[in-house]
């Protein structure tokens, strides 16, 4: 078992009561995590850009629920390793990371939750790896098997004049010389700009098109933060990126096209173990994946249920933390026994 580790002294909001913060081994280098509870092992995985935290509203009602919640930072993130080489972000290597948080913990299978990328990152951990995560609960990001050309092929085609938000993140240190000024501040805009009470006027998916010779914060929305983001959420989440950077964060995207190669033996492969899908009413996702969700009878042949929160936008679990709690927990306790 890992021996508790005390939270960063940089952290300016508190970990959940009864929560741990661990450092655990993995092949990769090293895996930060939040504990609590005791029962069988639900792993949580968020997305771009926030961090273990993401989770603080799931850790105590999962655990109360009778389960030992564990949510990471994944790799590039928080106190867990950051390698310089923008391969060592590929989905294999976050798969193993997750693999080798499970048995680091001395499990030897999970149920796997994640968010936005995390949301892919489970699938395919489920995917690939079905021996050790025997269910998978995806947030906000629909799953889409393997297919198609390659990714970057089709995002350059998205957006007319404009540049859609993943082709822009391509290349190294373009999108850090926009963030890094101002970390702060840049992620207020970014989470107001797909938050469900906080989005521009124009509607979903406006942020993530690039105007010709712009930036991506050009289309933040001005005004208030969003309601369930306070000033303490804002210093935490600006804390941790100021003090790793964004570069392990923004790795991930510029992997897309190293995973479709690596992830051809998986091309049109279903998710056939239990599943459960969450998301935002105003979510652009949904949008640009109706098609995938609209396979799902094929593609997630073992979904259980599928939810569509009303006037909610990206960031589910914070925004809707109740009725998140609630669909998890009880799809949880629907499970099979293992």
């Amino acid at each position: 078992m890992p021996d508790p580790v005390t939270p960063p002294a940089a952290a300016t909001t508190p970990t959940p009561p009864g929560a741990e913060h661990r450092l655990v081994d993995v092949p990769g280098g090293r895996i930060h995590l939040v504990e609590q509870g005791t029962g069988p092992l639900v792993l949580m995985v968020h997305g771009f850009p926030e961090s273990w935290y993401s989770w603080r509203h799931q850790l105590p009602a999962i655990a109360a629920a009778g389960y030992r919640a564990v949510a990471i930072d994944v790799r590039g993130y928080g106190r867990s390793s950051k390698p310089s080489a923008v391969e060592d972000y590929r989905m294999l290597s976050l798969v193993a990371d997750n693999v080798g948080v499970v048995h680091a913990l001395g499990e030897e299978t999970a149920t796997i939750v994640g968010h936005d990328w995390g949301s892919n990152i489970a699938a395919d951990s489920a995917l690939l790896r079905p021996d050790v995560f025997t269910a998978a609960a995806l947030l906000s990001v629909p799953f889409a098997p393997r297919g198609g050309p390659r990714p970057t092929e089709v995002f350059a085609g998205i957006g007319g004049d404009e540049e859609f938000y993943v082709s822009y993140f391509q290349a190294p240190g373009r999108a850090e010389a926009e963030m890094e000024p101002d970390i702060r501040g840049w992620l207020a805009g970014f989470y107001a700009g797909i938050s469900g009470d906080t989005m521009s006027p124009e509607g979903e998916g406006s942020l993530y098109f690039v105007p010709p010779g712009g930036r991506l914060r050009d289309r933040f929305p001005t005004g208030p933060r969003p309601a369930w983001l306070s000033e303490a959420d804002l210093d935490h989440y600006a804390g941790e990126f100021e003090r790793t950077g964004p570069t392990g964060a923004l790795n991930r995207y510029r992997n897309i096209d190293r995973d479709w190669a690596n992830l051809a033996a998986w091309h049109g492969a279903p998710l056939t173990g239990p599943s459960l899908f969450i998301g935002g009413e105003r979510d652009a996702s949904l949008a640009w994946m109706s098609d995938a969700v609209k396979a799902y009878p094929t593609t997630l042949p073992g979904l259980v249920s599928s939810h569509i929160l009303d006037g909610c936008g990206h960031w589910v679990q914070q925004e809707r933390p109740d009725e998140v709690n609630r669909l998890l927990t009880g799809w949880l306790d629907a499970l099979p026994a293992r």
